[in-house]
C-alpha cells in the first residue's frame, strides 16, 4: 500500500476568546511577530497570525460573539481549531482517493488556502479522536 510522507509542520489554529489578549501574549511574552495583523484589522483577512519560524505559524482565530471556550457551554469550541502538515507534490497527488482507500473521509477539499509560506493546495479531515487535520502541498 502507498504511503505518504509528512515532511513538516506548517501550522496550527487556535480558537480565542479575546484576539488582542492573545496577539499581545504571543508577540510581547513570547516575542513571536505578527502577521497579516493590519489587514486584518482592515477586516480584508479573518485571522492574524503569528510566526514561529520561516516555516511554521500559529493562526489566532477569534471566536464567534458569543462562543466560549469553557467546557460545558454549549456554543463552546475546543481551543484547538486543526493544524496542519506539509506534504510533497508526488504525496498530493492522488490524496483524495488515498485517504479514502485508508477509511479516511474528506471534509473540505481540495481548496486553495494561505499557511506560513503563502497559497497551497489543501484537503481537510479528521483523525480518529474528532481532531481536524488540514494536509497541504505547496
Amino acid at each position: 500500500m502507498k504511503r505518504i510522507t509528512v515532511t513538516e509542520l506548517d501550522h496550527i489554529v487556535l480558537n480565542v476568546s479575546d484576539i488582542d489578549r492573545a496577539l499581545t501574549f504571543y508577540t510581547d511574552v513570547l516575542g513571536l511577530e505578527p502577521e497579516r495583523l493590519d489587514e486584518f484589522k482592515a477586516g480584508e483577512v479573518g485571522f492574524p497570525s503569528v510566526r514561529i519560524n520561516p516555516d511554521t505559524i500559529i493562526d489566532l482565530f477569534p471566536m464567534p460573539p458569543g462562543g466560549s471556550l469553557r467546557e460545558g457551554d454549549t456554543k463552546s469550541k475546543p481551543n484547538l481549531n486543526h493544524f496542519c502538515m506539509v506534504v510533497s507534490q508526488t504525496d498530493f497527488s492522488g490524496i483524495v482517493d488515498y485517504l479514502k482507500e485508508n477509511g479516511v473521509t474528506v471534509r473540505q477539499g481540495p481548496v486553495s488556502r494561505w499557511g506560513a509560506r503563502g497559497r497551497a493546495t489543501s484537503v481537510y479531515f479528521l483523525d480518529p479522536d474528532g481532531n481536524e487535520i488540514e494536509l497541504r502541498c505547496y
